[in-house]
């Protein structure tokens, strides 16, 4: 875990949280890779390979994508978040020549040429043709990688959008979604409650905000998507930091710090975030937080 640089922003609002391009890059270098675990562990169960053509939803900067085209996966990415969509593009479509050779003179790895991105975020059920593939082939796999169970209303439009999903899947295609496991099983929602009580000033009374990881709504998901459960599991996903400093850039680009920060300011929920991130601290510096998250794997 190798720390990385980060520019100071001394002109910008304090309330707000930092400039999307630094933050977006923050996930991608820092924070991403903590659900690698999850990635694979779904990759192995469904036995991705070179004959499954998959969906991801919410793909942020690429990594399960990329993942899966490794295993020579045919994959089409799609999120709202242009920041991370851009990084994506960079990992999954390198500009290529006439060739297939990069600026740098390299062949473009074979597994990148199965890729896709789509901007514009999730469609409702009306617009499922924007998830069509150019062959006119269907999907094999469709994947909610980005955990619920966090905050109130982290599901909502996610129903709709699995329903485009599945118009444009064949039949008995599977549909993976994910969530947070259990509190008492994840010490980072210790840390998360910071966002909570930070973010309590600016809320109105009866609001809802970030909750306490107390169920994960997979179930009740499914059944708003017409999807049918066909299994579930539970996957160790670490989340481990170079220091404490890389730990509080990677929790905030999580987005889940941003009402707290709205509240008060960036150096006041940094402050206390890292103070959150003390018991979790190992004597050479870096943070080590246990957790587990859920997968359940529906049939379209």
């Amino acid at each position: 875990m190798t720390p990385t640089l980060v520019r100071n922003h001394r002109d910008v609002e304090p309330s707000a949280p930092a400039e999307a391009g630094v933050r977006a890059r923050d996930w991608a270098e820092i924070q991403e890779r903590m659900l690698a675990p999850l990635y694979e562990a779904v990759y192995d169960r469904l036995e991705v390979g070179a004959a499954t053509r998959v969906l991801s939803l919410g793909c942020g900067s690429g990594l399960a994508m990329l993942v899966a085209a490794a295993r020579g996966a045919h994959v089409t990415g799609v999120d709202t978040d242009r920041e991370r969509l851009a990084l994506a593009r960079a990992r999954l479509l390198p500009e290529a020549g006439r060739d297939g050779a990069g600026r740098d003179g390299r062949r473009a790895h074979p597994a990148r040429s199965r890729a896709r991105l789509l901007d514009g975020g999730l469609p409702g059920a009306a617009d499922g043709a924007a998830y069509d593939l150019a062959d006119g082939a269907a999907y094999d796999l469709v994947t909610a990688f980005e955990p619920i169970g966090c905050a109130a209303g982290d599901s909502a439009g996610l129903a709709p959008a699995l329903e485009s999903a599945v118009a444009v899947s064949r039949r008995g295609a599977a549909v993976v979604l994910t969530g947070w496991g259990p509190p008492e099983r994840c010490a980072t929602s210790e840390v998360l409650g910071v966002a909570n009580r930070l973010a309590e000033a600016a809320r109105e009374p009866g609001a809802g905000g970030r909750r306490p990881v107390l169920r994960d709504e997979l179930e009740d998901v499914a059944a708003r998507a017409g999807l049918k459960p066909d299994g579930s599991g539970r996957v160790s996903c670490p989340f481990g930091y170079a220091d404490t400093g890389s730990a509080v850039r990677g929790l905030l680009s999580t987005g889940l710090f941003d009402a707290a920060v709205h509240a008060t300011d960036r150096c006041q929920v940094e402050k206390e975030v890292a103070e959150a991130l003390h018991p979790y601290r190992r004597r050479d510096g870096t943070v080590w937080m246990p957790n587990v998250f859920r997968y359940l794997v529906c049939t379209a």
